[in-house]
């Protein structure tokens, strides 16, 4: 349930590979001590897929039941592999709820549940999940390319304004959210070493252009998270349905030739 695995990630074995060359994919859930595969009902991903510098291509069955597996990229510069799943149902008791609000920042579960008088009720609803990795194929230097820094269109998205492989060190990395469609403000956005991921290395609110910027040190790997609700009617058994997105990148060393 999303209160017991907040966080969900694709996670490459490097995020810097050679050219055609199998790399190792897992897909995580949970922090610390509570890192796990995603071990879900496969058939609960609807989509996954790479947008790269020769366009878009399906990789469907690269990620086995388990939460492991692998694929093999070939373009040259960066490949920003994009995960979709279908959605699952959560009930928790009104403390756990209220707080997994809190610690979320779902402020429209917060205040729908406020005015309706409903914050001792049990919180229902259904979430989905999204997940980006940004994957540095072959050599070169790192350059600014259209596709890194554009929306694929996920129902909600984290968004880098310029490649992060490109930002000199020392400059913050700024990105964009974006929930249906449009700019989203006041989403609580967390910054996760993946080395040390038991606390978020830093958090901030996006504003009303839905921009947050972080710094950071150009080297382990690092994952990008936000989360966000909206009320629902009609629905007999959930009052909200949540989005849980992520982004993840890493400073690897080049592969080997």
């Amino acid at each position: 349930m999303p209160a017991a695995a907040h966080d969900f990630w694709l996670q490459p074995a490097s995020f810097w590979v050679r050219s055609g060359a199998p790399v190792g994919l897992s897909l995580l859930v949970g922090h610390g001590a509570n890192r796990q595969l995603w071990d879900a009902d496969i058939r609960r991903m609807t989509r996954f897929y790479s947008v790269g510098p020769a366009g878009t291509a399906e990789l469907s069955g690269s990620i086995r039941q388990g939460g492991a597996g692998q694929v093999a990229l070939l373009a040259r510069g960066v490949h920003v592999l994009a995960l979709e799943t279908s959605h699952a149902q959560s009930d928790l008791p009104a403390i756990r709820f209220e707080d997994y609000l809190r610690v979320e920042g779902l402020t429209p579960a917060i205040e729908a549940r406020r005015l309706s008088s409903r914050t001792d009720q049990p919180g229902r609803e259904i979430y989905s999940r999204r997940a980006k990795a940004l994957v540095r194929v072959g050599g070169g230097p790192a350059v600014d390319e259209p596709h890194v820094t554009a929306p694929l269109g996920l129902t909600l998205e984290i968004v880098p304004e310029r490649n992060p492989y490109a930002v000199p060190t020392g400059e913050a990395l700024p990105f964009r959210i974006y929930y249906q469609g449009r700019p989203l403000e006041g989403a609580l956005v967390k910054l996760t070493n993946l080395g040390a991921d038991e606390e978020p290395a830093a958090t901030s609110r996006s504003n009303a252009s839905g921009r947050v910027a972080f710094t950071m040190p150009r080297r382990g790997a690092w994952q990008l998270n936000v989360v966000w609700t909206r009320p629902i009617t009609g629905n007999p058994t959930a009052d909200f349905d949540t989005t849980f997105s992520s982004l993840t990148f890493g400073f690897d060393a080049p592969p080997a030739a």
